[in-house]
């Protein structure tokens, strides 16, 4: 993979980027590329994060994006060495500096977010998890909310983590801090899939593929209405959702989509595969 730098703060030699950026049929991969610390969120690593993000959700080429980490670790959450200060003294916790911003960024972003586990994840990567779309794992890896051990609180990601989580399991392993394996991730809602790790990339691809079919504005609906519509009563439920459906079938998305199949083509918004861009 290649390294690509930028100028360090204060101006001296440059940094080699800690996230890294590919785009490859549509489908933008974002990885975390710092496997020395297993890819903790030190402040490197999240402003890297967040540029990373910002580029994917403005691109127009790209509609699917992809997060995923090098090395045996996905994330183990905050960086530890970055946290600590003198007692007594007024500090903020550099991981707080943007790490709401970037759950947000994703939770929010209008383009599906796929999260490919590389392996294990711990605290606030737990939080990066939840906050995608989808969460495929191989298998084998391992979860746990470490913070209560610290003596500290999983206080940014449970505002993503509780959405997902079912709330007795949620209170199992937020307050009592025991790791638990992959399956029992997918059984209480934190992974979409658990598969083999040979089988990862494969499941990866096989949903960025299916993501690719919808069409964009749809896709985007979609994600909000799912969120949205269980809190509604039936009846405003049922009058917004049929003002949104008329809305769709006739915009210029809904009928394009139509005229391809009835004509038999892809719709226009399917990207080419042979749009490919290296490595930064």
């Amino acid at each position: 993979m290649s390294q690509v730098s930028q100028v360090s703060r204060d101006g001296g030699w440059p940094m080699e980027r800690l996230v890294h950026k590919e785009v490859s049929g549509g489908v933008a991969t974002i990885t975390l590329d710092s496997p020395r610390n297993r890819n903790a969120l030190s402040v490197r690593l999240l402003g890297d994060l967040e540029d990373r993000l910002n580029w994917a959700l403005a691109e127009e080429g790209v509609r699917v994006i992809v997060l995923t980490g090098t090395g045996p670790v996905f994330c183990a959450g905050a960086d530890l060495k970055e946290q600590r200060v003198e007692p007594g003294t007024a500090h903020e916790a550099p991981v707080t500096a943007s790490f709401p911003e970037i759950m947000s960024m994703i939770w929010n972003s209008p383009k599906p977010v796929i999260c490919r586990l590389n392996g294990t994840a711990r605290a606030g990567g737990l939080g990066l998890v939840a906050a995608c779309d989808f969460a495929i794992a191989p298998d084998s890896a391992s979860f746990a909310f470490t913070e209560v051990r610290l003596g500290v609180v999983p206080a940014m990601i449970s505002v993503t983590v509780l959405r997902r989580l079912d709330p007795r399991a949620a209170a199992e392993y937020l307050m009592t801090g025991e790791t638990f394996d992959a399956a029992r991730a997918q059984e209480i809602g934190l992974l979409t899939r658990a598969v083999p790790a040979g089988e990862l990339d494969a499941t990866v691809a096989h949903y960025a593929d299916m993501l690719l079919r919808g069409g964009p504005e749809a896709l985007a609906l979609t994600k909000q209405l799912v969120r949205q519509v269980p809190a509604l009563t039936v009846e405003e439920g049922m009058r917004q959702m049929a003002e949104l459906s008329a809305q769709r079938f006739t915009s210029a998305e809904g009928q394009e989509g139509i005229a391809a199949f009835m004509e038999k083509r892809p719709p226009a918004w399917v990207p080419s595969p042979e749009k490919t861009a290296g490595p930064e």
